[in-house]
């Protein structure tokens, strides 16, 4: 190919409008915008079907954006959308597609999900990108239907809906329902439609036109994985962290871990020192906190609930370690009250409760021994006082 020649995405174009299915009419999509939604999870989607119009000559699909009250939206990067509708929309849509973001929540007003359950019973195909599967899943439409959000939304939507299958894929396509996590991952979603709809070769040349290096397909999925990490050469740390991800509400003890790869306790220490730079308890800890973050700020669950949820049988326990990892406690972490600087002032001391529990005090054991309750004293009993 010479300089001056165009790019084989753009060549023969007609070639590509034979790979469609010229006598239908194009597909209408609806995107409806929430307050504070990702645009680039919104034009990921919609630029897939502008350049397969583009480069197949054709009109395969006709798309619209819409509102609650038809008003312009503004997107969590505070640039407004013009809308083409309101809700309920009189527009003749095949499909409708919710575009989520910050605080989706406040979205999934009466209006949005009556809507969504009437157009789910004329048969529409009903989807959701970035966290817009949160509507969804709220207006009741996602019961036994498999289902990617944001993985930021992953927790609570599984807390609170757990009749909806949740993957942890970039996305998932079925003849009724296409829901997508957030970031780029709709463009992926897209062409895989276009793909089944019109034919590889289309949805490859819009690939290459968007210097997207491979069109990523419903198996991949979100996040960095650890092994991208560590490498494959770690099967038994992959091995680890995967058992600890499967049971944070039952938390495994760490000789009993290490039982499972055939590892002395010591050398599972090693293995996480050299490979994540913290011991195992630690990153065990890490994980369920994580987890309690998402179920705090998701779901309405209480505080002891939460604490339940993520493996902690003492809630002024978990109390202590959640304002340890994050600078506020549970509470005002659920009251939105950001972290403050901390009272130089010596904390009122007291001494934990007699404890007959062998897992608490395991639990115990093992964070006091990675510091985690390092008060200044050298009676692991001994805590500085902290309120739920």
């Amino acid at each position: 190919m010479t300089p001056l020649d165009p790019p084989r995405s753009c060549e023969k174009l007609g070639e590509l409008a034979m790979t469609s299915i010229t006598t239908q009419q194009p597909m209408r999509i609806g995107f409806y915008l929430t307050h504070n939604f990702t645009m680039i999870a919104m034009a990921s989607a919609v630029e897939v079907l502008r350049m397969a119009n583009q480069l197949s000559g054709e009109r395969l699909y006709q798309w619209f954006t819409l509102s609650e009250n038809g008003e312009p939206v503004a997107a969590s990067d505070a640039l407004e959308v013009r809308v083409d509708d309101r809700i309920p929309s009189q527009l003749p849509l095949d499909s409708l597609i919710i575009c989520g973001g910050v605080q989706v929540e406040r979205s999934c007003t009466p209006q949005l999900t009556s809507w969504l359950c009437q157009l789910d019973r004329q048969q529409k195909i009903l989807g959701g990108i970035c966290t817009g599967s949160y509507a969804l899943a709220k207006a009741g439409v996602m019961a036994n239907q498999h289902c990617a959000i944001h993985w930021e939304h992953l927790a609570g939507l599984q807390e609170l809906f757990p009749s909806v299958k949740i993957t942890n894929k970039l996305f998932s396509l079925s003849d009724r329902r296409m829901t997508s996590t957030g970031g780029t991952a709709p463009m992926d979603m897209m062409l895989t439609l276009v793909a089944k709809q019109h034919g590889n070769k289309l949805s490859a040349a819009i690939s290459e036109m968007f210097m997207c290096e491979r069109i990523r397909n419903g198996k991949d999925v979100q996040k960095v994985p650890l092994r991208s990490l560590v490498g494959t050469s770690q099967p038994k740390l992959l091995e680890i962290v995967s058992l600890m991800e499967a049971n944070l509400e039952e938390p495994i003890g760490m000789d009993e871990l290490a039982g499972f790869v055939d590892l002395s306790r010591r050398q599972l220490e090693r293995l996480f020192q050299k490979h994540l730079q913290c011991s195992p308890s630690r990153y065990y800890l890490q994980l369920r906190l994580s987890r309690a973050k998402q179920l705090l700020t998701q779901t309405n669950l209480s505080i002891i609930e939460v604490s339940v949820a993520c493996g902690f049988v003492s809630t002024p326990h978990f109390s202590k370690c959640y304002r340890d990892c994050f600078g506020i406690p549970p509470r005002h972490e659920r009251q939105g009250i950001s972290s403050q600087p901390i009272a130089t002032e010596q904390p009122a001391i007291t001494e934990f409760p007699i404890i007959t529990d062998l897992p608490v005090l395991t639990e115990m054991a093992e964070l006091h021994d990675d510091n985690l309750f390092d008060t200044g004293f050298d009676d692991p009993n001994v805590v500085p006082n902290e309120a739920c």
